[in-house]
């Protein structure tokens, strides 16, 4: 063998036995120092809050390999108590414990050499994650010490921390609410949490691509369902996946609902109030900025998708309405009082459908209005000032069929600076069989439509808290209504056919234009109710339009009044033709 050759093969025998040498050594010295600065870092960075044990440590410096078994992290409470003395206590709190804690392919050479610690991957095994919040006034108020960062923490023993991967599978997170010393909290299981690309160095809090200093934190949680602290509601859904690098957040079959059935919801709250359901199979934010809402409380995305679902509004007049003065409670009102920030570029809506029920206390029926497969979009839905100043309407373009059968066609504009609550609202009604509303008028009104047909009906509206303007149009022709007997037990009901007649040929036109060829143009200027919300107000203002293009004036009605006073056998069955008959016609687009 050439001599050369050999002097290769000793130096290289030399350096493995260099090499065995250092890993043996440090494999056997280094494992009671790595602990002790492992303890310190986690000591050091937490101000002494949080303790870390486990019941062993598996060191492979060959290979870069670290293992802790039954890891536990485990906060201090009397020095969290002090903490709050010295009002220096965080609003939250980490208990967590893990099978084991698996790091992978660290480099001992590069923190030796540069102080750098490059992990490859770092996987936690069964995880149980205990979050206690606890709100603090003081962490309200703008400190004037700057907080200490994470870098700042470990800058004595790292120059930077790099972690490729980190994966947590089978977590069983707990959330703990804490006030006045009471607990209430949530609980989620099987949760699965991927991140990557992990970076902790002196530049990297300030790295706009970065959420808890990684590029990208992956959130899977499975079927969840939490009941709600008022007692009524709870909320729940299939599957909620995040996405902090693509900006995402998806739940499916999103639900909103009461815990119990509509006739126990009432009871218990014996008051005529409004219950709410909302489902969706979908529901899904696009470009949501994840940094402006953890720490700011800021919602802002470039889209909401709700997709596939109902919305049912229901009220029971069997129990008692407290009004209250509405003034100043429109929906864009409302969004420009809320606290937090929101700025959504587009709300879409795709196939939902919203119902209007009411239980009617005089004749213990419901009737229901329905706004089928609504689709279209909501726009500059924000109450930022800053953005309103270019652009200070809100708007939606939104159609459906009303009734499961007429198109319907509406716009609203929201004048989101406005002080005096200013929008405009315009559309249209397609063609359409009147006695579709029939559901509504029978359980509600007593009243049916024999007949009816609803060619278009159009409406150019403005209003303000105060009044509703504009014009509205009503082309129909076979108008006819029938005034309804009380229903006796276990007997069909019957119509009132003379009253109904009377209703028929004096009060209402059965045509626009009428049998004079007259066409009749609502022409509004409906003053508000306080006490009325701002949907009831609404259709209240395209009720007055419905009456004049119906033909009924103030005049007509009071001369019809003052024939009914003249025929005193008629004058009962007259004044309550007149009455019912205001009643179907508000009760057609009546909205509570």
């Amino acid at each position: 063998m050439n001599l050369i050759w050999k002097w290769i093969l000793i130096i290289l025998a030399l350096l493995f036995l260099v090499v065995g040498g250092v890993v043996w050594y440090y494999g056997r010295n280094w494992k009671p120092i790595l602990e002790a600065k492992i303890k310190e870092v986690v000591h050091n960075s937490s101000n002494g809050l949080y303790t870390l044990a486990y019941d062993d440590l598996d060191l492979n410096i060959g290979l870069g390999n670290v293992t802790l078994r039954e890891v536990e992290l485990i906060p201090d409470s009397a020095i969290y108590q002090q903490m709050i003395v010295d009002q220096s206590a965080p609003d939250s709190r980490f208990h967590i414990k893990l099978k084991a804690l698996k790091i992978r392919r660290f480099s001992l050479l590069d923190v030796l050499r540069s102080r750098q610690l490059y992990i490859k991957s770092i996987f936690l095994e069964q995880p149980e994650i205990h979050v206690m919040s606890e709100q603090h006034a003081f962490n309200d108020t703008v400190s004037t010490e700057p907080k200490k960062t994470l870098y700042e923490s470990i800058e004595d023993i790292f120059t930077s921390v790099n972690v490729r991967d980190v994966q947590l599978d089978d977590v069983k997170f707990t959330y703990s609410k804490i006030d006045s010393g009471k607990s209430s909290g949530v609980e989620l299981n099987k949760v699965t949490i991927k991140v990557h690309d992990v970076l902790v160095d002196k530049t990297s809090i300030s790295d706009s691509t970065r959420l808890f200093y990684a590029k990208m934190i992956d959130v899977h949680v499975p079927g969840f369902e939490y009941d709600l602290p008022d007692g009524f509601y709870k909320l729940k859904f299939d599957d909620l996946s995040i996405n902090t690098r693509d900006q995402n957040l998806l739940l499916t079959k999103f639900a909103y609902e009461p815990k119990m059935a509509k006739s126990a919801f009432f009871k218990q709250k014996n008051r005529n109030i409004t219950m709410a359901i909302l489902k969706f199979d979908t529901l899904r934010l696009e470009n949501l900025d994840f940094k402006a809402f953890l720490e700011n409380g800021k919602t802002i995305a470039s889209s909401v998708q709700l997709k596939n679902g109902i919305v049912d509004l229901s009220n029971d007049k069997r129990y008692p309405k407290y009004p209250k003065n509405k003034i100043g409670h429109s929906p864009h009102q409302k969004l420009m009082k809320l606290n937090s920030l929101i700025r959504l570029d587009t709300v879409l809506v795709d196939n939902v459908t919203i119902t209007y029920y009411e239980f009617s206390a005089k004749y213990g029926r419901e009737g229901s209005i329905s706004f089928d497969n609504a689709r279209g979009n909501l726009t500059n839905v924000t109450n930022d000032t800053l953005a309103l100043q270019k652009d200070k309407f809100m708007r939606a373009d939104l159609s459906a069929k009303i009734m499961n059968s007429g198109n319907l066609q509406a716009k609203f504009g929201f004048d989101m600076l406005s002080k005096n609550g200013y929008h405009t609202y315009k559309g249209s009604v397609g063609a359409m069989n009147a006695i579709a509303f029939n559901r509504i008028l029978r359980p509600l009104l007593n009243v049916e439509l024999a007949s009816g047909n609803m060619k278009k009906v159009t409406f150019d509206m403005e209003g303000t808290d105060h009044r509703n303007w504009g014009d509205f149009r009503f082309d129909y022709d076979n108008l006819k209504i029938s005034l309804l007997n009380e229903q006796e037990k276990g007997q069909a009901q019957t119509s009132k056919k003379i009253i109904s007649f009377l209703v028929n040929q004096i009060i209402i036109n059965d045509s626009n234009p009428d049998a004079n060829e007259i066409y009749h143009i609502g022409k509004i200027n409906y003053k508000r109710d306080p006490e009325h919300t701002f949907f009831k107000t609404l259709w209240q203002s395209l009720l007055d339009g419905i009456k004049q293009t119906a033909g009924i004036s103030p005049e007509r009605e009071a001369r019809l009044m003052g024939t009914a006073t003249k025929a005193q056998d008629v004058v009962k069955e007259s004044n309550s033709a007149v009455n019912k008959t205001k009643g179907f016609i508000r009760g057609i687009f009546k909205k509570k």
